[in-house]
Order: C-alpha cells, then structure tokens, then sequence
C-alpha cells in the first residue's frame, strides 16, 4: 500500500468524485483542483485528512494545501483517481471559468491598488502624526499645539506635508503607474501621464468647489474652451486616463514596424491619451467619482446613517474575504477629494472592523493557549489584524470555525454605529486596526477611542463563551497523539546526521528588503499555514543555501522552489515568487538536485526577475520553516537590507 493511499481515496469521494473535476494540478505545496460544482467538495471532511493542511479558494481554483510531498501525493491522486494532471497554466485557464465578471473585476482592481497601500500607510502615519502635533491643543491650559508653541516641530510639520501631499493628493500618478505595471505596458508614460493629471499648471482639485466658474482657467482652441482642471486625489479619473494610455500603447505595438516602434509607439501612446484624458474620461470619471462619494456621503449623514453603519460594520469582513473591499480605497479617496470638509467617514469603520476581528483572534487564542499548532496561528493573525491587516485572521482562523467571524462582525457593527452615529472622521486612509486612530480628525479621539474598545469587548467576550461551549478538547488542546506519532515516523524515517557544530541561524538566500511572512501577498504563507518563515524581496537574481544541507524535494519540472533539510533536523522551503508555477519553468533554472548536499552560499535557483513581472507574478520569496526539527525557539528576524549568504534571517536558540 502506498503512503497516501488511504487519504487518496478519501480525498476523491469528499471532492466529488472524478466526475466533478475539470483539470488538476500542483505546485510545491498544494494541489490545485477546477472543479465543475465547488459546493460538492466537502471542506471540513477534506481538513479532517490527516495529509491535508488546509484549504481555500483562489481565482477559481479549489487548493488542497499538502506541504513539501505535494508531488507523490498528486502522483498517486491522479493514479487512483482516473485523472489525468494538466499544466499550471492550462489550470489556470480553466479556473477563470468558474469566477464571475465581478471577482475578475475586484480581482483586477485589487492588483491595482495593491502596490500603492504601503505608500497609503506611510502617508496615513504621516498625516497622524501632524494631527497630534498641530491639531491638538496640550499646552498653555489646552489652548495651544506643540506647533504653536515651538518653531522646530512647526518646521518639522511643515515638512512632513512633503509626504502628505505626494501620497494623497498625487495619488493619480501612482494609480496610472500601477495600471500601467499590471497591463504589462510602459511604466514611464504612465508615470507621464499621471503628472499631467496633477500638473501645477492645473487648478488644483481640491479648489474647484470653491473657484467661481469664470475664474477657473481654461485652454482656447478657438473652436472650443477646455477647462484646465487638476485631478488631485480622484481615483475613477485616473483609471481611466490609465487604460486608456494602456489599450492605445497596446494597439500601436501591434501594428507599428519594431524598426520605428521605439519612437512611434510612446508618441502615438501618449499624447493622445493626454489629450482623452483631460477633455473625455478625466471630466466623465469626476461626475462619477463625485456621484459615487455624494452617495456615500448622504448615507453616512443622513437620518438612516445608523442602519448604513451597522450594516456596513456587519458585512465588511465578508466583504473582504470576497476582495470587493478594494472599491472602498477608492471611495475613500473620493471621499477625501470631494466633501467640503477633506475626510472621510467611512475609514474609521474600516479600522474598527480590524480591531474587532484581531479581538475575535486574541479570545481564540486565550481559549487555546494549550494548542501550540493552533498558536502558530493565531498570534501572528492577532498581531496583523490589530494593524490593520484582516486576511491572516479572517482566512487562517475566523473563518475556519465560523462562529468568532461572526462575533467579529457584531462588535464591528456596534463599533461602527457608535462611530458613524458622532459622526467620526478620518484626513486620510491606509492606517486600520489600532494605529487607525491617528487618521482621526483629533476631536473625534474620545468617541473613536469608545468605539475602538466595543470593537475590543463585544467581539473578544463573544467568542470566548461561544468557544466555551463549542469548541472540542481537540481544538483547545491540540491533539497530542497524532503530533507524537507524527514525530516517532520522523524520527524513524530519518536519524539525524551527527555535526561537527551547532546550528545558530540561516542566512539570507538572497540579497533584498527582508519583510515579515504575513506581508507576503499569498494567503497560504501569509496565514504560516506551511510554518513561519520570512520573505525577501529580491535585488539579486540567484538564490544560495542559508546553510549546509540536504536537498529535500525540488520542483523539477517549474524550477521555482525547493525544500532543504539542515543537520538540526530544520526543514526550509523556499518559493520564488507568488503564483510562479503558472510561468512552466520559463525564467527558472535549478541549479541542484534532490539528495544533494549543499554548502552554504551555494547556488540552487537562479530566476528572471523581468520575466516573472511580465507574467503578472510578484517575485517576492518566501523562506519557510515547515519543520523546526530541535531547533527548539526560533527567531524570525525582518525588516532589513540583507545580503545573501551574509545577513542572518532565521536564529535558533
């Protein structure tokens, strides 16, 4: 009997059986299914599997997360089963049958915005930190800032409006440049094309209301007047001044010879798209980036705003978890752009949905402060929730057991009314969870600050009785047995090799920007489903051994990842970029072999980074501990310029 055998054949049944699948694939950690009725595929039976590590849903593909013996698992799936595997990209083909116009959509305006929400978030701190220092009166019995009373931080909050404005209200450029990055086009025109909409030759945006029409400049064509109108801060504008410049540079690659295409595609490109641009899709955006802001606006002021906020604070993590939640960026932005007052209500709800599901998290994790598998979990999610980012928890373990989603969502719309109710506002977006309260308009603190603790109380006492009572001795404790058996066949299965000195720490495998795994735009790292780790964000092309080792498991056939097993009994795997399986190997080369011992800074893949970006794929890799071995603790160490073969990134202790 094969290894998998028995969950093979589980697997089949609980997915829906052969006829249910459409293609099947893998990639180094998970199976990819595109199955004909996803509502077929029995969930909870499949994570029951003793094989199976979790499951999600992502661009149409129903994934089985299996870990590093992904491969002999689907060997032996596709035997048993009948099937026969397809390509990544044959996969990934026919997955975006099963997703509608809407998730294609909200898909596409995700990737657009993802880029450009760290720049959101250093600008919103930015702005938070000037409300502290210029807003609020601390000195001279509550009647001057810390502005008022010293020149160096009335010099510093000067200054700091350098940030403040490049972000916010030259917010165009970045959307342009975005779409222009995504589409596969020139980045540089698109830089150009987003100056243009923020030129300071423009009547800036945010001055149009309080212009009178007559004193508004204007080009003179003679046949006809244009009105010479920024765009600071409009988000619908610029998207579609985006595609616009895209689909024309595309169009005129296409048909231009390459032996002029260096001079008649950017000319060709741009200046019409300029021109569209500020006489048909910039005024036509504004109408309806306004109309949309107005909407919003009057639903959060009017005598119904209670409703609005509760339903708003009770669907927002649904929301999330379908990527629909991208659209409020850009009413938020319109928001900021449009209304009198430069703010927006509508952020501050979106921190306390946050908080309220990081505190759902914090009870999980007191109820199950015994289950150390479960532990890996939660802490991380906890900790990224209070920050602002939800997917870690609402993916990794909200969801999982249903019910503190659901407390989440209830203290979010308690939180949310109380909010929307005094009306709280926020100058600027990006900053959620905790940190969101220095967005907020300083007088609105005390109000926010209530608000922020029943998104704290009700979510977090909620899910503790309902855990209480619903939650198995196998979820709050863990199940002891199957993780001593599961360490007995290791040990069994392979001795650890004696070594001559102790393993400290693991080196950097590439030179780059090292950042925390739960920033890694993929839910399966990003939630340490596989095992905490750290990512690089690659300036060198070729990853190198952070140690001496063994080489576990590679991906022949794609090149894109291997596994490594060290002396200690650590087990690393490493995945150059998101979603890389796709590119078939094109842009990899693996450089070792599995069985192989490596020495540390030897070679093991060398990719192309340009190719990989071509593809749509961010290039960022992920450095993941699946097995701590006898490490015993282990640090993850991030947020600096690491040198690969060099710079430590994981320390055992």
């Amino acid at each position: 009997m094969s290894k998998y055998t028995e969950d093979v054949k589980e697997l089949l049944e609980l997915i829906g059986g052969k006829e249910n699948i459409s293609a099947v694939s893998h990639c180094m950690t998970r199976m990819r299914f595109v199955l004909v009725d996803e509502k077929k595929a029995d969930t909870k039976g499949i994570e029951k599997l003793r094989s199976v590590k979790g499951t999600f849903t992502q661009a149409g593909q129903y994934q089985v997360i299996i870990g590093n013996d992904v491969s002999t698992f689907y060997n032996e799936f596709t035997a048993w089963a009948g099937v026969e595997g397809v390509s990544k990209e044959a996969a990934k083909q026919a997955a975006k049958t099963n997703q509608s116009w809407i998730q294609r959509l909200m898909s596409n305006l995700g990737e657009i915005f993802a880029p450009i929400i760290p720049a959101l978030i250093c600008g919103g701190l930015v702005l938070g930190f000037r409300n502290v220092i210029d807003s609020i009166a601390f000195f001279e019995n509550g009647t001057k800032t810390l502005v008022d009373i010293s020149q160096f931080w009335a010099g510093v909050d000067s200054f700091l409006w350098l940030i403040g404005e490049a972000v916010f209200w030259l917010l165009p450029v970045g959307i342009v440049w975005s779409i222009t990055k995504k589409m596969g086009t020139t980045q540089i025109l698109g830089i150009v094309l987003g100056l243009t909409l923020v030129s300071s030759q423009l009547l800036n945006g945010f001055d149009v209301a309080s212009t009178p029409e007559d004193q508004i400049p204007v080009w003179d064509f003679g046949f006809a007047k244009v009105q010479m109108i920024g765009y600071q801060g409009q988000v619908i504008a610029a998207m579609l001044a985006g595609f616009v410049l895209v689909y024309l540079e595309k169009f005129f690659r296409k048909i231009t010879p390459a032996v002029v295409s260096m001079i008649v595609v950017p000319f060709c490109s741009l200046v019409p798209a300029v021109f569209i641009a500020h006489m048909v899709v910039g005024p036509i955006g504004w109408t309806i980036g306004n109309a949309i802001a107005d909407v919003v606006y009057a639903g959060l002021t009017s005598d119904f705003r209670f409703v609005f906020a509760g339903i708003f604070g009770l669907l927002y993590a649904p929301v999330v978890m379908t990527g629909l939640h991208h659209m409020t960026n850009a009413i938020d932005s319109q928001l900021i752009a449009s209304t009198p007052t430069q703010t927006t209500i509508l952020w501050p709800m979106i921190a306390l949905s946050n908080i309220a599901q990081g505190s759902a998290v914090l009870a999980m994790s007191v109820l199950q402060k015994k289950n150390e598998r479960a532990q890996q979990v939660n802490v991380p999610a906890c900790i990224s929730c209070y920050l602002g980012v939800t997917e870690p928890a609402l993916f990794g373990v909200n969801l999982k057991y249903g019910f503190p989603l659901v407390c989440g969502m209830i203290g979010s719309a308690c939180a949310a009314v109380i909010s929307v109710g005094f009306g709280v506002q926020a100058l600027s977006i990006g900053v959620g969870g905790l940190p969101g309260i220095l967005s907020i308009v300083p007088r609105y603190y005390l109000i926010f600050a209530i608000a922020m603790l029943t998104a704290i109380v009700i979510p977090f006492v909620l899910t503790f009785v309902v855990g209480k009572a619903k939650l198995s001795k196998a979820d709050l404790y863990g199940d002891e047995t199957e993780a001593n058996e599961a360490k007995a066949n290791e040990a069994v299965e392979a001795e650890p090799e004696e070594t001559t000195a102790a393993l400290t720490d693991l080196k950097a495998g590439l030179t780059g920007k090292v950042i925390p795994i739960t920033e890694v735009p993929d839910e399966v790292f990003s939630q340490c489903v596989m095992g905490n780790g750290v990512a690089i964000e690659p300036e060198s092309d070729t990853v190198v051994a952070p140690g001496d080792a063994i080489v576990g498991v590679v991906m022949a056939d794609t090149g894109h990842a291997c596994g490594l097993v060290f002396a200690n009994g650590v087990e690393l795997l490493i995945h150059v970029g998101i979603d890389t399986v796709d590119m078939g190997g094109d842009g990899f080369e693996l450089l070792v072999e599995q069985g192989q011992e490596v020495k540390e800074g030897q070679p093991l893949i060398r990719f192309d980074q340009e190719k990989i970006r071509k593809a749509g794929h961010p290039s960022v890799t992920v450095f993941i501990v699946t097995d701590e071995g006898e490490a015993g603790h282990v640090e993850y160490l991030s947020g600096m310029e690491a040198v690969a073969g060099e710079t430590p990134i994981i320390r055992f202790s």
